[in-house]
Order: structure tokens, then sequence, then C-alpha cells
């Protein structure tokens, strides 16, 4: 054993039997920490091991020691230069410790202190939360007893809280109002959360640690969430490249150091596009079509970028604008789709072309680091699906009768008039929607106020499911304020988490509709859940209410059923908490909860005219559900291909990968191989604005939502089988599904709840594919 490997091993034995460090202030303990990382730059990690050992076994030079580091670290930093400016940092958090990421919140339920958190507080906490969870993996690996979960798996677990808690609180930010200070810190911290988390995924002594607990599992008394967990940690590290010699570890880091700069980029080059690109209407008669509330919602977007006598249409992740539908102007329709289809793949500062392509290549070049054939091949394998064989089998099967049913319907538009182009479909659609089911979408806004939709519809169904209750509490902020906080009861009164609600588009708003998590809830910790939803809706003039198209109504209880998820997940330990579930697996309990959208019970309960408080007439409710799989050709094609262009870029191997010059002709060539190269049909989101894939979780994983449907599908039939919206089914869904987070095989929860495997029948039916 080398000398500084002992004496680090001394003094980590030093630490934890006198804790004489650890007893400094915590201001001194961050310079320490700082100037840890930023020596080590300087003098080498091993020569810097050797004096803080030193410092341990004998505290009394300690302050020497630091100081001497400190002269030499900023010595180098005169001369070289460096970036980082680690140690002024820590100087200043010595001087001035008021950060309040570093701090315990005194807000309920551990609420970030959004209002005193200002963007220059965010750098500096995550260095600091490095700096402890690198301090807390080496306890881990410095013991020198043998390894067991206790010794282990268990203090990993209670690693990484600090850093937990800052990440979650600027990463909730930077999707939901990036403002340029917001983008900036994004930039820089992507390289920095990568490095600090390859540092430990690839750290050889903690893998040895796990995998020796690993190879021991079955012979030692623990608890089956204990047992998974063991299991998950070990395959988590072995596909991460623990296992791999020094040239590959060191290659490995480059890509994902490189990768976390490329995908904030295109998240970037997005938001910035989207923001351009929103068509500007001049003439208020281009229009037509549009219910008071959209135009007035136009008038007041324009105003808030000081554009004058005029009205912005701003532009939704999806290809498909959803105004498309009721403007009667083609020429303000073609210009909607011109802007949305061209985001990102436009020559200019925001072109994302080939900021994809070096993506893929490298996602590529790291899976053959792996020992995978390509990205998809490395993310599938771990997946509930298993396989690309099992994707692409689904994704085939299921392209061939919506390509049958998508040309049937366009053979139906077309047959009286000329034929139908890609923005020009929503609203032909329409029109042969109101002559055959006697439905207008336009008008159905008028019962679909955001507050009665909110409280009398995705509340109501969750009180009659759960026994759940909400209450607003305005007197916790969050990170907006449009956001507006619930704290939410079990039905015994006792408190369960809260939920934040940030319904409103802005121009620092990413596109789409997700949930985050601030907090989950985990036992060893000992925290509670606090959920976020995020939706794009367009904001009224003031005074006006908030009317909700079908569609944001199907949104808002979708996004609400992955909040239930991370509220009810109850857990032991940090990494099974909240919806920590297989990317395939963790749709599922959202698409469940779309189903009470239209259930009658619920419906008629929250469907009430604005105007005149009456409920949605029972004939219509009775048509919208006879017309639920209309247009479905048309929603399934678009989906398919959107799924699969992720998984022609994500199945290339390097060699492949590196041989694409150009992003349109790929696509095109893909879109061909599946049958589902319509114009009229473009895909749900092309690839220069396919933010799901490269810029946010879901490379290679796309299908799920399809994936996560045949689950879906099935379970809804349990529910009619089984009286629908009852206590009984709902506690059998959370204790059995929700409530286990990722603690268990999903596939195993779902057997666990609906007593076999899902059928895929009536997902098929559902789909109008089953003809």
């Amino acid at each position: 054993m080398s000398v500084h490997r002992t004496l680090r091993l001394l003094s980590l034995f030093r630490l934890s039997a006198s804790r004489r460090l650890w007893r400094w202030s915590w201001p001194l303990w961050r310079l320490h920490a700082g100037i840890w990382v930023a020596a080590g730059s300087l003098v080498g990690f091993e020569m810097l091991d050797v004096a803080l050992a030193g410092a341990a076994l004998v505290p009394e030079v300690a302050p020497l020691l630091l100081l001497s580091l400190a002269i030499l670290w900023w010595a180098r930093s005169r001369v070289l230069a460096t970036p980082l400016s680690l140690l002024a940092f820590y100087a200043d958090r010595v001087t001035d410790g008021a950060n309040p990421l570093l701090d315990d919140s005194t807000l309920p339920y551990g609420v970030p202190p959004y209002p005193t958190i200002r963007p220059e507080h965010y750098l500096p906490a995550f260095e600091a939360a490095f700096a402890q969870h690198r301090h807390e993996i080496e306890a881990i690996t410095g013991d020198p007893s043998a390894p067991d979960f206790w010794n282990t798996l268990l203090p990993l677990e209670r690693a990484g809280e600090l850093l937990d808690r800052v990440s979650r609180a600027f990463f909730n930010v930077s999707s939901a109002d990036a403002t340029p200070e917001i983008q900036s810190i994004d930039e820089q911290l992507a390289p920095l959360m990568s490095a600090h988390g390859d540092a430990i995924a690839l750290d050889t002594a903690l893998f040895d640690r796990i995998r020796t607990v690993y190879h021991s599992r079955n012979t030692v008394d623990l608890t089956p969430e204990q047992h998974y967990l063991v299991e998950r940690r070990y395959t988590a590290m072995s596909r991460a490249g623990a296992g791999l010699d020094i040239a590959g570890k060191t290659r490995l880091t480059e890509i994902n150091s490189r990768l976390s700069t490329l995908t904030s980029q295109f998240e970037k080059h997005l938001l910035a596009d989207t923001n351009e690109l929103a068509v500007v209407v001049t003439d208020q008669a281009d229009l037509d079509g549009l219910a008071d509330g959209e135009i007035s919602a136009a008038r007041r977007a324009a105003a808030d970028r000081g554009i004058e006598d005029a009205w912005l249409i701003t532009l939704p992740l999806f290809t498909g604008h959803p105004w498309l539908a009721h403007l009667r102007n083609h020429e303000t329709r073609a210009r909607i789709m011109t802007a949305s289809r061209s985001r990102g793949g436009h020559a200019g500062p925001h072109d994302n072309g080939q900021t994809l392509q070096e993506i893929v290549l490298l996602r590529a070049e790291r899976a053959g680091i792996l020992g995978y054939g390509s990205h998809a091949a490395y993310v599938i394998a771990d997946q509930t699906a298993g396989s690309t064989a099992a994707v692409n089998d689904l994704l085939r099967r299921l392209a061939v009768p919506a390509a049958a049913n998508a040309a049937r319907e366009k053979a139906r538009l077309t047959a009286d008039a000329a034929p139908v182009e890609a923005s020009d479909w929503a609203f032909v659609t329409e029109a042969v929607r109101q002559a055959e089911y006697d439905i207008d979408t336009a008008a159905l806004r008028a019962w679909f106020e955001a507050e009665r939709v909110l409280r009398d519809g995705v509340f109501f169904a969750a009180e009659r499911l759960y026994g759940i209750t909400f209450a607003e509490r305005d007197d916790i902020p969050a990170h907006h304020p449009d956001a507006r906080v619930f704290e939410v009861s079990e039905a015994d009164g006792s408190p369960l988490g809260l939920y934040i609600l940030d319904l409103y588009t802005r121009d620092t708003k990413r596109g789409g509709a997700w949930m985050n998590s601030l907090a989950t809830r985990s036992g060893l910790r000992g925290t509670a859940p606090v959920v976020v939803n995020n939706l794009n809706v367009a904001r009224p003039a003031p005074g006006t209410p908030t009317l909700l198209t079908l569609d944001e109504v199907t949104t808002l209880f979708h996004e609400f059923g992955h909040a239930l998820h991370g509220l009810f997940a109850t857990v032991e330990y940090p990494s099974f908490a909240g919806t920590a579930v297989r990317r395939d697996f963790v749709e599922f309990p959202s698409q469940v909860n779309e189903m009470w959208a239209l259930w009658p019970e619920v419906l008629s309960h929250y469907a009430r005219h604005i105007d005149t408080g009456e409920p949605l007439p029972a004939d219509v409710t009775e048509r919208l559900r006879a017309s639920e799989a209309f247009n479905q050709g048309f929603a399934t094609s678009e989906y398919l291909a959107a799924s699969w262009l992720d998984m022609a870029w994500h199945t290339l191997d390097a060699d492949h990968a590196a041989a694409v010059t150009d992003v349109a002709a790929f696509e095109a060539a893909a879109l061909r191989d599946i049958g589902l190269d319509d114009p009229a049909i473009p895909p749900r989101y092309a690839s220069t604005y396919f933010a799901h894939v490269f810029s946010g979780g879901y490379s290679a994983g796309y299908y799920s939502y399809i994936w996560s449907e045949v689950l879906d599908a099935d379970t809804v039939e349990w529910f009619r089988e089984n009286g629908g919206l009852t206590r009984a089914n709902g506690e059998r869904f959370r204790q059995r599904l929700l409530g286990v987070g990722g603690g268990k095989d999903p596939l195993e929860a779902y057997r666990d709840f609906r007593g076999r495997d899902a059928d895929i029948a009536p997902l098929l039916r559902r789909r109008g594919l089953d003809g």
C-alpha cells in the first residue's frame, strides 16, 4: 500500500475517532474543503493527501499546513489565472457566511428560501456541496473494516444530502425561470456536475466495496428494499464504467463533460430560437377563429415584449400549435407551422444541427467504451423493455396500422378540398369533428376554467381516490410569483407534503409540461415530499379568466399523476424516493391519472360554464367519449415518428454516427424506413427541437410513453371493472404501485397490483389499432 494511501486511511480513522477537525466551525470547514479542491489541482492530490493526513494526526499543525496550501494555490492562480477562483470563494464564505442554500431552510417542508436566494449563491453552494459529498465518499472508501451493507450502502445513501438539496433548488429554477444569469450558471455548472458525478461513479475503491456487498447479498439478512438497493447500486456503477481501466475512465469523463456542455447548449439554443421565432401578427383579422381569451393572451404576450399594436403567438414545444385547429387564415397557420418546424434547424447562432450530431456521436462512442453496440442498447438494457429489438418491434407493430388509419383520415379530410398540408390538418380535422360528432372544441373552453378544473377536477378526483385534501399556503414562497403552493394532507389530517403549480408560459420557461421534486420522502433522511408541476398555458389579459383547452385539461391531469407518484412514494432510501423508477415506467402513473379528466363523476363536477355555472351537457359528454378514437391515426403517427427518430439516432454506432452530415436527410430516411414519412403528418418533435432526447432525460427513451401506455390502458380497464373512483381502488393503486417508488422491480409491482402481466389489447382498442 502506498504511503499516501496509508496516511489517508489513518486520517480518516482519526476523523471518525476523534472528530477534532469536524469540531471546527462550519466556515472554517468550508475553507478547508475549498483549499482541498483548489490545492489538489496545484500540488497534486497525492501530496495533498499526505498533508491532510498529517493535519488529522497532528491537529496542532493543521492551520499552518492549510495556510501553506492556500499560499501555494494563490501563487498558482496568480501565474496561471485559473478560472475556478475557489480560494476566493471560500475566503468570502468565511467572512460572509450568508448563503441561504448552505443552511437548512426554516420554511415548512424545507422549501428553498427563494426570496433570499440570489443567482450568485448557486455556484458557491454547489462547490461546497461537491466538497462535502466527496469527503463523505472518502470516509466510506477509507473504512478499514470489511464492506457490508451497514458501512457501505447505508452511509452512501446518507451522503450527498446537501448536494441533492442544492441541485433540486437550482434545476427547478433553471427549467422554469431561465433568466440570462441562470443560463450562464447552468453552462458553468454542467461540466462541474459531470466531473463530480464521474468522480464518484467511477471510484474504484467504492465500486470494490459495493461489489463485495453485492456478491454476499444472499447470505446476509436484508430487507427486500435493502436487497434491491444493493443490486441497483451495483448495476449503476457497473454501467457507469467503474470497472474500466484508467484509459477508459479518462475518455469516459471527457465524453461526459463534453456532453453536459452540449445538452445545456441545445436547451439554451432552443429556448432562444423559440422566443425569436414567435409569430407577430399586426392585423387582428388574421386571428379570426380564436376565442377572445386567446386573442387577449396574444395581445398580452406582445405587450410583455414591448411590441405595440400587435399580437404575439408564442410556440409550444411540440410541432403542432393548439391554435391551428381554429385559425381560419391559412397564411397565419402556415407562418406558425413554418416557425415551429424551423426551430434550431436554420443557420444562425441558435442552430442545433451540429450540436445534436456531436451529442449522437459522443453517446455512441461512450456506449462502445461501456461494451454496448449503441447508446440505445446501453440505455434500454436497464429498462423494463430490456432490448432495442423489443422497442423496435413494438414501434413497427404499431406504425403499420397507425399509418393506415392516418391515410384513411387524410383521404376523408381531402375528399371535398385541396390536398391537406401539415399546417391545415388540425383546422380541417376540427371541421370534420364538428360535422361528424357535433363537437366544437373551441366552445368547450367555456366549461374548462382553470381554477375549477384544478380544484373541482384534479383535486376532487384525488380526494375521492386517496382521501387527501389540499389547502393553499400563501405564506410559503415558491420559485416564481406565478407559482402557487398547496399543502397536502392525509385523510386523517396529518401532513403529507406540498404541491406547487406553475401554470403559465413565459419567455424564461422551457416549453412543454413537466414535474419536478424539490424534496422527496425518505425514511432515512426524514424528509417529506415537495413536488412541482409546470405547464405552459397562455396567460389571459388581467381580469380575464384562464380557460383551458381539452388538451390542456388532460395535460394538467397527466402532470398531477406524476405529482401523486412523488407525493405517495414511501421508501427508506433516497435512491428509490419519489419518481426514481425506470424511464419506461415513469409515465405509467401519469397516464393512468388522465382517465379521470373525462370520468363522468369528475367531469360533471368541474366542467361548469364560466358564465352560467351550468354543467357540460350530458349529450356533449357522450359525444366526447364517442370521439376518443377520432384522429388517432394522426396522433399515433406523429408520436411514433418522433419515437422512431429517437431510436434511429441512438441505435447508430460511432462509425455510422460520424458519417451523418445532414440532419434533414437522416430524418427523412428514418421516417421512410418505418413508413411514417407523410409531409402532412410531421413528427411530434423534429430533431433540432427534440428537447426530450437532446437536452432532457429521454434519450433512447421517448418510446416510454407508448410502452407505459400498455400498462396504463390495462389499468384503466381494471378501474372500470372494479367500480372506478373509489377509496378501495385508490388505496390498492397507491399501496402497490405509487407507494413503492423505485424500491421494487416495476413489473413485479404491476403484477402485484393487477394479478398478471399487462395485456396490449386495451391499448390497441384505445388507439383504434385493433382493426
